[in-house]
């Protein structure tokens, strides 16, 4: 089994990484392809550190400069079938020692349940399961929380439709999975909104076509939109954060239930460092997290809502704040001790092509002031795909706009 060796006690800077990297002619393997996998390809690429992509769909990581190898298999979804696919990958192309990359949940879920087999070849960067369960399954979560005192939304499950009933009273409400893996990818939702009686068995029956019951939750509506929707991120090791970024998702779509983050700034909110340490902590949890809050504007408090146990869709702000999350990942791997770094607030991630929808709509409904916006363009330091040094994925993604538009609708 493949372990890290002990750090060494002199912080490594980039150069000596890449330099070790080469010596033991390792790279990072990295499941999936979309802007996540593109920006863990932009963070390690420049450094000489070579990086393969495994994908089963056309993406735009892909044609990046920085993706020295592009490997297409049928599926990275199935999970028994994913970790077959990475063992036989791994032997094949010779990745002993490489550095493991999952940016899906589903691929963190397989990871941590098979990661003694994983590891003959790999470094793992997923923590075992019994770490990874409280992450994966929401009723685990919640759970922990409360007996934790992190306060969550209040949440119920049922057993049956006649339960309802006795819900109608607490309208409106959302219904949302557990396990959020089937359900997104069939419905492309987070959550749906039940505003009536009608609404909420309408919508409690159509989640039962996607997951079993004890998988459906019942939760309640925390008001506000992304403006109250913080994002706790964090290189964790050993009971504490090494790296940290906290930001505000200002603009997401859809606005109550965002599915993804449009525009995300850095704050700072020392209170969530304490929550989110409290959960980690206590699941020994190991590697790149990051934990959502929506602060109730009833009672002021952080509310958890997400646990994502992997890189998240805006990491490459880390990268232009300071913090290269991937490369600290990468360098704790190889043994290696890199200087802990905290992102300064006020600095901006935009996702320009989904934005510009979410921004127009904003303002013409009046949630959003054009001065705002224009401040928010002159904080951006990230743009998620365009990059001047890397811009073959930027003319990819136009390309490719007709299909993304046609899957996304695929999943209504």
């Amino acid at each position: 089994m493949l372990t890290a060796s002990p750090a060494e006690t002199e912080f490594a800077d980039t150069q000596t990484i890449a330099e070790e990297a080469r010596r033991l002619g390792v790279g990072a393997l990295v499941i999936g392809g979309d802007h996540p996998s593109l920006a863990i390809a932009r963070s390690l690429g420049p450094l000489g550190i070579p990086v393969y992509m495994l994908e089963d769909q056309p993406s735009i990581a892909q044609y990046s400069r920085y993706a020295k190898r592009v490997i297409r298999v049928k599926d990275v979804r199935d999970q028994e079938r994913t970790v077959e696919t990475v063992l036989e990958v791994g032997h094949r192309l010779g990745l002993q020692g490489w550095v493991l990359f999952p940016t899906r949940d589903e691929n963190v879920a397989a990871f941590s349940q098979h990661r003694d087999r994983l590891a003959e070849i790999y470094r793992v960067t997923t923590p075992e399961w019994s770490t990874v369960r409280w992450a994966w399954d929401k009723n685990n979560s919640y759970a922990l929380a409360e007996e934790l005192g992190i306060p969550c939304p209040r949440t119920w499950t049922v057993t049956s439709l006649n339960e309802l009933p006795l819900f109608e009273s607490r309208l409106p409400l959302a219904i949302k999975p557990a396990v959020k893996e089937n359900f997104f990818y069939a419905t492309g939702a987070k959550a749906w909104r039940a505003n009536t009686p009608q609404e909420l068995r309408d919508r409690f029956s159509d989640a039962l076509q996607q997951v079993p019951v004890e998988q459906v939750m019942i939760q309640e509506i925390i008001p506000g939109d992304g403006r109250r929707q913080f994002s706790y991120c964090a290189f964790f090791k050993d009971g504490k954060a090494h790296s940290t970024l906290m930001a505000l998702r200002l603009r997401q779509h859809p606005r109550e239930f965002g599915r993804a983050a449009t525009y995300v700034e850095t704050v700072e909110v020392p209170e969530l460092e304490e929550l989110a340490t409290r959960f980690l902590t206590h699941i020994g949890f190991y590697g790149l997290v990051e934990i959502e809050f929506k602060q109730d504007p009833r009672d002021g408090q952080y509310k958890l809502l997400d646990v994502n146990a992997r890189a998240w869709g805006f990491h490459g702000l880390g990268q232009a704040a300071g913090v290269n999350f991937p490369l600290i990942l990468f360098a704790d791997q190889l043994g290696m001790a890199v200087e802990p770094r905290k992102a300064d607030a006020g600095l901006g991630w935009l996702r320009l092509l989904t934005d510009l929808p979410v921004a127009a709509s904003d303002l013409l409904h009046g949630h959003l002031k054009a001065g705002d916006y224009f401040r928010s363009l002159q904080h951006t330091c990230a743009e998620s795909v365009f990059c001047a040094k890397d811009p073959a994925p930027w003319f990819a993604e136009a390309v490719l706009l007709p299909y993304l538009v046609l899957k996304k609708h695929s999943k209504r």
